[in-house]
């Protein structure tokens, strides 16, 4: 089953943000900027601007460098160049292969982002060091063309794409509102089987195709098409949404154990041929035609490949090999692209969470990632219909007792251990915040977001009422958060949970929904090495007894003992959740 992990790169000095839209002018030579050499046709064939932002925190900062092609032609390999007018020393980067030259930085795509089409964005970050002042470079250039954001006198003229991609068929901007919420029988049954579980076993929960064998059914179990029949009698001739769960990539969850899969990080041939392909046939029969069916696509997978690689302080060798590979990027874009024509099916995007990407330096390169994935493999953005946040995890969905712009004593609230630095406290306002971003991207400005609450209730006796005490940072936000959680990194099956608000359609402005996409009960690891034939491994951060490690703070796990294999049922979870229920049952 799916978890996320908090990664943060921040500092532990004051950071600050600054950001510049470089709509470049033609380079000249000399100090302070890059030679260009081209000839015309070379400037006929590209066009590119240039988005540089920084996180600085006075003896050092990142930065993201967002490369647009800008140009009616793909770009098929790319290297870009800037110069600094300082001091400004390279430690180290991603997105692409960097390096430095006196005062010129260098950075050379990277396999997976070598081809830009139209319109798409690459950003690589990096770190660096300085003294004195860090004034922003002046230009840019992209394979020795100057981004000034435009085409050059020689090309033809162009049409500028649309700001919103146009919709695909006749599908409903929201495919939630107005619908009934398929109820899996399944869960529900398991659901009955507990003292006081009917009081919740009639709430909608996805349906996860978290291997292979799941799409005709593990052990005798419903399949996919089985569930699709229930879900046209559970219709009854009336709008019904079904929310299924594609979760088989190659390489699966490089960052963790408990939720790796069956297939090997080479194995994209049979993730199109084997998982996908029968997927897309069964939901595209016309037979389901009246049926809304969403899809929650590959959680835990891309937002891995900007933060726990090389060069991030959470970085995996697993995580470099699907970064490497590219088998991540290309099986969502082939997911997407084969899922997104299909008049009935919309796809959401897993987007991790605040406590994941909620940083500077994550924020907006896994808007320009995912940005890149949708258009992978024959894929369009206009095959989105939007993103989830909080999928399997416990981030609270509304902080009422302190917000990100409060500070104690002169303290800003980002300066407590438990914000860290980061710029949201909860899921609405990180989802939210994060729709417009991927706008920024190229997304559809009509994209919605959808938010699991099944777990981020935080109810029961240890729910505060009020705001912490004022003595220092940390009291003030320790004593008032909802979240009980020892830290945000925590992510299995954690002490003290409780179930969230309902799923229920257009909760908030830009929220699709609020869904049960993790059935409640259902176990995220085993908190002891349980020989399975899953794939799927044992993870520390199940055990209660783990002191962590760099990614929770060396903190304790928080997670319950006794827990079984991810996915399999775990009654001692599912009771606390619903003692902890907030709303209360």
């Amino acid at each position: 089953m799916s978890r996320e992990i908090t990664r943060t790169t921040a500092p532990p000095a004051r950071r600050r943000r600054t950001a510049l839209l470089a709509a470049c002018s033609l380079l000249a030579t000399g100090a302070g900027a890059v030679a260009v050499m081209q000839t015309p046709a070379a400037a006929a064939a590209l066009a590119c601007n240039v988005d540089y932002q920084v996180s600085d925190w006075g003896s050092g900062f990142t930065t993201t460098v967002t490369v647009k092609n800008t140009g009616t032609s793909a770009i098929d390999g790319w290297t870009l160049t800037y110069d600094y007018a300082g001091n400004q020393q390279l430690t180290g980067g991603w997105g692409g292969v960097w390096s430095q030259s006196g005062k010129t930085v260098s950075v050379k795509n990277a396999d997976w982002n070598k081809t830009l089409a139209a319109g798409a964005t690459a950003s690589p970050g990096g770190q660096f060091t300085y003294s004195g002042t860090n004034a922003k470079p002046a230009s840019f250039a992209v394979n020795g063309v100057a981004c000034n954001g435009g085409t050059t006198p020689t090309d033809p003229p162009t049409t500028p794409p649309p700001t919103t991609p146009p919709p695909v068929g006749n599908k409903v901007d929201n495919p939630f509102q107005g619908a009934k919420l398929y109820v899996n029988p399944e869960w529900k049954a398991k659901a009955e089987a507990e003292p006081g579980g009917s009081r919740i076993s009639d709430t909608s929960t996805s349906v996860w195709l978290d291997r292979i064998a799941a799409i005709e059914g593990v052990n005798g179990g419903m399949g996919l098409r089985d569930h699709l029949d229930e879900a046209l009698e559970q219709a009854d001739g009336e709008p019904l949404a079904i929310n299924l769960v594609v979760y088989d990539l190659p390489g699966r969850d490089c960052a963790a154990l408990a939720s790796n899969g069956e297939l090997k990080p080479d194995e994209l041939p049979r993730y199109k041929s084997e998982f996908i392909d029968p997927i897309a046939a069964a939901v595209a029969d016309p037979k389901y035609a009246s049926l809304r069916i969403t899809t929650v696509i590959e959680i835990d997978s891309l937002p891995n490949l900007v933060t726990n690689v090389s060069g991030r302080p959470t970085g995996t060798p697993q995580c470099d090999v699907m970064k490497q590979n590219g088998n991540y990027v290309k099986g969502v874009g082939y997911a997407l692209a084969k899922l997104g024509p299909i008049a009935n099916v919309y796809n959401y995007i897993d987007a991790g969470h605040h406590g994941w990407l909620g940083w500077d330096d994550n924020f907006g390169p896994s808007a320009e990632l995912f940005a890149q994935a949708a258009q992978a493999e024959g894929s369009k953005l206009e095959y989105v219909t939007g993103f989830i946040t909080n999928t399997a995890n416990y981030g609270i969905l509304k902080e009422p007792f302190y917000t990100i712009n409060d500070s104690v004593n002169g303290t800003s609230v980002r300066q407590s251990k438990w914000v860290d630095w980061n710029r949201y406290v909860d899921e609405l306002s990180y989802a939210q915040a994060f729709r417009q971003r991927l706008v920024q991207a190229g997304f559809a400005s009509n994209i919605g977001m959808l938010i699991d609450t099944s777990r981020n209730g935080w109810g029961g006796t240890a729910r505060p009422t009020g705001p912490g005490a004022q003595t220092s940072v940390d009291t003030y936000v320790n004593g008032g958060r909802l979240d009980r959680r020892i830290h945000l990194g925590n992510w299995c099956n954690q002490a003290g949970a409780g179930l969230g608000e309902r799923p229920k359609a257009a909760p908030e402005p830009g929220i699709d929904a609020y869904l049960w996409v993790k059935p409640p009960g259902e176990s995220d690891g085993a908190a002891s090495e349980i020989p399975n034939d899953e794939g799927k491994g044992f993870d520390r951060m199940c055990d209660p007894t783990y002191t962590g490690n760099a990614r929770n703070g060396n903190s304790m796990s928080g997670a319950l003992g006794g827990a079984p294999v991810s996915g399999h049922w775990f009654s001692a979870q599912f009771q606390e959740l619903m003692k902890n229920a907030y709303p209360a049952l």
